[in-house]
């Protein structure tokens, strides 16, 4: 009998129970849950996306309310192209919330941070470097680039102390992606300590056009794998997306996998920052419930359950608040989007893009991976009809234990 206990994950002199949580945004991978995950063995992820926001909401800041004050005269004007982040606020924002992480970090374990590259924030290389730097400064034990092919992003940060004392990571979702990054890798001698493979089954953006189901997890592991052996590279591997169960992370250890990361179980986690009433949806979801949709501004397709509140609506922008898809120039798809509905006078909602900060800072997206329905199998039913929910040890164990032929 194969369980997932018998393997270890090695990225350097470190060793890890091989379990990843996905860095889950706005703030559901949150630290609560990535701590107890590092706690365990694994290697916990916090999310970037819109940190500044959170480190507000958590340590009590007021980054995104000393933004708005200086922005304030222009929330009803559509043209954004004033509103700037201001990067040192940035950088001092993502420091403190990544150093109040690792102040309370225990175990054996990692914690890194998901650094998306499509998080453009109004200057596009300014915001990354600064993001970049701060998660290194903070003592974060990694970082994953995501969200974005990366070719600047180890350029960025060269000079940093720890460039090559914290482990640096890319999600891609083929061999393709993964060879244009490994160029600009070695132009900085800076090889990936490992590489996560985001399969078309994952859940939140996904990195496939619309032909996503012509793609299998394992065929691109393949690809990845050929790729290494043509380059002369040893990276470790971590596959994602459609690993609900110990039996389907073993069959992918057996296939040439060192890791797997797994989250949506862990949205119904009692660690996770989603509410109660939100975990229950994602509980009785059904499989025509799960949707890849086009509503992100970031132009990446997107699976998420049907009944997320932003699949249509008319919120006014609000970029001087948060701002965190805005161009160099000043705009978004959904700002473009917004224009349109004004310029129709119609009472029909926005229901091709959405305010994703806004959304997300409410937790009215409810992303999720392909196997969401599964999750009631997972849990029994309380007295009141409502689905009992799991500590993230539990779910941790299921995924370490159980056994497969």
């Amino acid at each position: 009998m194969d369980k997932l206990d018998n393997y270890r994950l090695t990225l350097g002199k470190d060793l890890y129970i091989p379990i990843m949580l996905g860095g889950m945004g706005v703030n559901i991978s949150n630290a609560t849950l990535a701590l107890e995950i590092s706690r365990l063995g694994g290697i916990g992820h916090i999310s970037d996306a819109m940190l500044p926001t959170v480190c507000d909401r958590e340590l009590g800041t007021s980054y995104s309310k000393e933004k708005l004050n200086k922005y304030k005269y222009n929330v009803q004007n559509l043209d954004k192209s004033e509103i700037k982040f201001d990067l040192q606020e940035v950088y001092n924002a993502q420091k403190q919330y990544i150093s109040s992480v690792m102040e309370r970090k225990k175990g054996s374990g990692a914690i890194f941070v998901n650094v998306m590259e499509k998080l453009t924030m109004g200057d596009p290389i300014g915001s990354l470097k600064s993001r970049l730097d701060a998660a290194l400064d903070a003592g974060v034990d990694g970082i994953t680039l995501s969200a974005g092919v990366h070719m600047s992003s180890l350029g960025l940060i060269k000079d940093n102390k720890r460039f090559y004392d914290a482990k640096i990571g890319i999600i891609v979702s083929s061999d393709r992606a993964l060879k244009v990054f490994l160029r600009s890798a070695k132009r900085v001698n800076r090889i990936p300590d490992y590489i996560v493979i985001e399969g078309p089954l994952a859940g939140g953006h996904l990195g496939f056009g619309e032909d996503y189901k012509e793609y299998k997890l394992e065929s691109i592991l393949e690809d990845v794998k050929n790729l290494l052996q043509l380059e002369g590279l040893q990276i470790p591997i971590i596959v994602a997306g459609g690993i609900f169960t110990g039996s389907d992370a073993t069959k992918f250890i057996q296939l040439g996998a060192n890791a797997v990361q797994v989250a949506t179980r862990f949205v119904v986690s009692k660690e996770c920052a989603l509410p109660d009433n939100v975990k229950q949806k994602y509980f009785k979801a059904e499989k025509e419930d799960i949707v890849v949709n086009k509503l992100s501004p970031t132009g990446y397709l997107m699976r998420m359950l049907k009944s997320s509140p932003c699949m249509s609506g008319t919120l006014i922008p609000q970029c001087e608040l948060f701002g965190y898809m805005l161009s160099k120039e000043g705009t978004c798809q959904y700002i473009e989007a917004y224009k349109k509905y004004l310029e129709k006078k119609s009472n029909e909602p926005i229901s091709d893009k959405m305010c994703i900060c806004t959304h997300f800072y409410n937790n009215t997206c409810y992303t999720c991976g392909e196997n969401a329905y599964r999750l009631k199998e997972t849990t029994s039913k309380n007295d009141d009809g409502t689905y009992k929910i799991l500590n993230a040890k539990d779910i941790f164990n299921d995924y370490l234990y159980s056994a497969s032929e």
